[in-house]
């Protein structure tokens, strides 16, 4: 990853043909100690907010993917830990939120459902189109300050 920030790679990716969710998660996986092909794997059906169903933006599922990943449970009986990670994906989000107006995808995009689950083709026009790749950035980002400030 070399100088980059965290935002700065999941642009990167997401530039480079991975979803929104994807290139966030993406771009924790080494720090998460989780392999890239599993990590992006595990994140591929969040695209599009959820199979292209535009509800909640992929960046943001990716985002929940790294908190959980870093800070998740196991201990079904700890209802402490399992109120602990749901407080800090809502700081997230909410931080995320307040950066971009909506974490909804239609929000951000402007857009209704699609009625296919096929993907939009990846052209030039798309990432001139789309604030997407601003968007996984802002995610990401925001991911990294929590985990290094707590």
């Amino acid at each position: 990853m070399e100088n980059k920030t965290k935002g700065e790679y999941a642009k990167e990716l997401f530039e480079s043909g991975y979803n929104c969710s994807q290139a966030v998660f993406g771009a924790f996986a080494e720090s998460l100690n989780i392999d890239f092909d599993t990590a992006v794997k595990l994140s591929s059906g969040f695209g599009g907010g959820f199979a292209r169903l535009r509800e909640v933006c992929g960046a943001v599922s990716g985002m929940t993917l790294v908190m959980s990943l870093k800070y998740g449970y196991t201990d079904l009986d700890n209802h402490e830990e399992k109120k602990e990670l749901y407080k800090k994906i809502r700081e997230v989000i909410e931080q995320f939120k307040e950066d971009n107006g909506s974490y909804i995808c239609k929000e951000l995009l402007g857009l209704s459902s699609p009625s296919s689950p096929e993907p939009t083709v990846r052209t030039n026009e798309f990432y001139k189109k789309r604030p997407c790749g601003e968007i996984v950035k802002s995610a990401a980002d925001t991911v990294d300050a929590f985990i290094k400030s707590h």
